[in-house]
């Protein structure tokens, strides 16, 4: 028995990395997964790799159109909807002044406004449903932020900001609302050359010195989605190896190494 029997979950963002960590995950715990993506050749051979459980949508989470189409499949796929867990995301590093409206919508418009169409879009169906569980994927970023990435860090904080409003406004539907919040993780996104020193070097002045990885994200997506976090929503979850709680200072007592780049550099 699973977590998640019986339970028909949409994850977007799911042909690759992070998303398909999580398609994984649910399926391995009993869910029947709708994998959405516009990755079509990638999604379609994670969800064949999984089996009956799973069905891939192609879909632009920025499009209205798109979520209507896959929240029917879905219906059609499971008769319900119970969890949404809003992936997608993309990250393009500019600086203010070199950033165009064009540019900076286009990320606000998949990683905003995807995630404010996801949840409004499955609401009626996790209404009916008499109630669900949606995850919000924001990023460190979206409770402090680094230098290049203005629309980045927006949408994550905005992300955030939708997240306890939904959870206050759908609470009495049995609905709960939750962010993750990773630090690095090991894909396309957080290790795009895919160069063993990019999961150790910028991570050592954290308390884990280290990148995070697909599975461990999945894990904490799938708790706040599962009745074990049946009191928990409007929270923030945190999966960063410790990299907002502070940074070691090399030299200072209590570094565990008096330079934390040595053990890189052997």
């Amino acid at each position: 028995m699973g977590r998640f029997d019986e339970k028909v979950v949409i994850i977007t963002g799911a042909a690759r990395g992070q998303g398909e960590a999580e398609a994984r995950l649910f399926a391995s715990e009993g869910a029947k997964v709708i994998i959405g993506d516009v990755l079509d050749a990638e999604g379609e051979a994670v969800a064949g790799d999984i089996g009956t459980a799973a069905r891939y949508v192609h879909i632009d989470v920025s499009s209205e159109s798109d979520w209507a189409a896959l929240i029917a499949s879905a219906i059609e796929f499971g008769g319900r909807i119970d969890v949404l867990v809003n992936n997608a995301a993309v990250i393009r590093p500019s600086a203010i002044e070199d950033t165009t409206l064009e540019q900076y919508m286009a990320v606000i418009n998949i990683n905003q406004v995807g995630c404010f169409l996801g949840m409004k879009s499955v609401m009626p169906a996790m209404r009916e449903a008499g109630g669900g569980s949606i995850v919000n994927i924001s990023s460190i970023d979206g409770m402090s932020s680094k230098n290049g990435l203005i629309s980045y860090t927006a949408s994550k904080f905005a992300t955030r900001g939708m997240t306890k409003t939904a959870a206050m406004e759908w609470g009495r539907y049995g609905i709960r609302v939750n962010s993750v919040h990773p630090g690095g993780v090991n894909t396309v996104m957080g290790n795009p050359i895919n160069h063993p020193a990019l999961e150790t070097v910028p991570y050592a002045n954290q308390a884990i010195a280290r990148i995070g990885y697909p599975n461990e994200i999945a894990n904490a997506v799938a708790f706040l989605a599962s009745d074990d976090a049946s009191y928990i929503t409007g929270t923030e979850l945190v999966v960063d190896g410790g990299w907002l709680t502070g940074r070691i200072e090399p030299g200072l007592p209590g570094a565990s190494d008096p330079d934390p780049t040595s053990a890189y550099n052997a």
